[in-house]
């Protein structure tokens, strides 16, 4: 990933928050049948390995089984917010004109070795937390364990499960720094004006 210096980040807790944040990953393999990817939610293990944990399902039918299957290396990358950027909010456009568009967006790329894992109780415990996380703040939540277990059993034989030790992890916050003050301040009013308050916040802190 191209990462000038002004949008490096490599704060492990920063990066964590983000998947926690935005769990649909695309997860990016390459074997047998070339370049392979798909959007999975994950969940995320802090405790586990020096960059942490990730762990997901997949349908069986899914042909990148094969893939991890084959023990090779898996990219995983989770989009946070992203904004296009017009110069019209730019004070400096005012001043000389030598401005263009651009994209502000944040990132993570996650890489490890997927290890396949086909114990029901290990689906049951990652679907159940999965379940949990996105179903926790809802007036009237969800659960697994309101399905019928019969049901739920047959459908855990038509999924595998993926852990990822992640070896490598590194993040993009593209998100104006390199732009003047008051370009900034520009951004962040007008993003905030078309309700795009999460990259207006993103503007704001960095």
């Amino acid at each position: 990933m191209y990462r000038p210096p002004a949008f490096r980040e490599d704060r492990l807790e920063v990066l964590h928050a983000l998947i926690d944040s935005h769990r649909l990953g695309t997860i990016v393999t390459h074997g047998a049948n070339g370049l392979e990817a798909n959007l999975v939610p994950f969940t995320l293990d802090r405790s586990r390995g020096p960059h942490g944990t990730l762990k997901a399902h997949l349908a069986r039918a899914n042909e990148q089984f094969a893939a991890f299957r084959d023990g090779g290396e898996a990219l995983v990358i989770f989009q946070g917010a992203e904004s296009y950027i017009t110069p019209s909010w730019y004070a400096s456009k005012q001043e000389h004109g030598k401005v263009v568009p651009t994209w502000n967006y944040v990132l993570v790329e996650a890489r490890g070795r997927p290890i396949v894992i086909e114990d029901p109780a290990w689906l049951m415990a990652q679907i159940s937390e999965l379940t949990d996380i996105n179903e926790g703040k809802r007036p009237d939540p969800w659960a697994v364990s309101d399905a019928p277990g019969p049901y739920v059993a047959a459908q855990l034989k038509g999924i595998f499960g993926i852990e990822i030790e992640i070896s490598r992890i590194q993040g993009k916050w593209k998100a104006s720094q390199n732009r003047p003050e008051a370009d900034r301040a520009g951004v962040a009013q007008g993003l905030s004006a078309e309700g795009q308050t999460e990259m207006a916040a993103l503007v704001e802190r960095r």
